[in-house]
C-alpha cells in the first residue's frame, strides 16, 4: 500500500512542524527518545521506527514490534505541568490515541488501565511514558511511547499471545495507512497535552472513562507484593488512580501490578 505522508517523513525529516527521527530498525524509540532529549532535542520531536528488537511496554515486558507492520514512536513532551500530574500523561495519551484510531480509521477501541489498547477485547497497543533521569532546569522532558499493531498478521505473534493480541488489520480485514494514524497521533497528543496545561484533566478523565473496557467487570489484580486481588472495577478515580471493589466491599486503591478479567 503507498503511504505517501510516511514515506515524506522518512525523505524530510519533518511531519508537519515536528522533527522527526525516522530508523529502519532500532531496540527501542524510548531509548534513543531519551538521549535525544538529554542532548536538548525540543518539545515535539518524535523517534519512529519500523521496527524495534527490545521494544518496551508496562512491567518490564516486551513489547512485539515486527518490521513494516506496525506503529513504533516515542514522543519528546516538555509539558508545562507540576511533577504530580506527570502520571496522568498516560491516561490523556490513552484518550488521544483513541481519538486518532477512530479518526483516522473508523474503528472504535477501548482502554484498559493505565496503558493497553483494547479492541474486540484484546490488546491492540500500548502507552509506555517515562522520565527517569531527566529532571533539571524548566519543564520535565517526558518520553511518550506508543506502539499500535497495525496491519499485524495475527501469526506473527508467539502462539501463547494469539488469543490476548490483535491488530486493526486482523480485526476488519482492512490495511491502514501508518503515515495517517501517526499524523492524527501527533496532532492528537499535541492537543491533549495543550488541555492537560490547561487544567482540563477531569474532562480528560470523563472521556477516558467512556473508553473503559474494564468498567463494571470482574477482576483479578496481582499487587505488587505478590498477592491477589478479586472484585469489580470501579474505574479510575478523579487523580488517575484505579478502584476495585472486593466481595467484602473493601475498596482497593491501585497504584501499579498486574491485571487480568477474573477467570483468565
Amino acid at each position: 500500500m503507498h503511504d505517501p505522508i510516511w514515506q515524506m517523513m522518512q525523505e524530510e525529516g519533518r511531519l508537519g512542524a515536528h522533527p522527526v527521527h525516522f530508523l529502519a530498525q532500532t531496540d527501542s524509540t524510548n531509548n534513543v527518545a531519551m538521549t535525544l532529549a538529554r542532548d536538548g532535542a525540543p518539545a515535539g520531536t518524535l523517534v519512529v521506527a519500523e521496527g524495534q528488537s527490545a521494544g518496551r511496554g508496562r512491567l518490564a515486558r516486551q513489547w512485539l514490534s515486527p518490521p513494516g507492520s506496525g506503529l513504533y514512536v516515542s514522543f519528546i513532551l516538555r509539558p508545562a505541568l507540576e511533577l504530580a500530574d506527570l502520571p496522568r500523561l498516560t491516561l490523556a495519551a490513552g484518550v488521544a490515541l483513541c481519538r486518532a484510531v477512530t479518526r483516522s480509521t473508523g474503528v472504535q477501541v477501548q482502554l484498559k488501565w493505565p496503558n493497553d489498547l483494547l479492541l474486540e477485547g484484546k490488546k491492540c497497543g500500548g502507552i509506555l511514558t517515562e522520565t527517569d533521569g531527566l529532571l533539571g532546569d524548566g519543564p520535565v522532558a517526558v518520553i511518550l511511547g506508543i506502539g499500535l499493531n497495525v496491519n499485524t498478521p495475527v501469526t506473527l505473534f508467539p502462539t501463547e499471545l494469539q488469543d490476548r493480541a490483535t491488530s486493526l488489520t486482523a480485526v476488519t480485514g482492512r490495511e491502514y495507512q501508518r503515515g495517517l494514524l501517526l499524523e492524527a497521533l501527533s496532532e492528537e497528543v499535541e492537543r491533549v497535552v495543550q488541555r492537560m496545561e490547561q487544567g482540563e484533566f477531569a474532562a480528560i478523565l470523563a472521556e477516558w472513562r467512556q473508553h473503559d473496557g474494564l468498567a463494571g467487570q470482574r477482576l483479578s489484580w496481582l499487587t505488587p507484593q505478590h498477592t491477589v486481588v478479586t472484585g469489580i472495577s470501579l474505574g479510575p478515580d478523579a487523580a488517575g488512580r484505579l478502584h476495585i471493589q472486593d466481595d467484602h466491599g473493601t475498596i482497593h486503591e491501585v497504584l501499579s501490578g498486574d491485571l487480568a478479567l477474573a477467570g483468565e
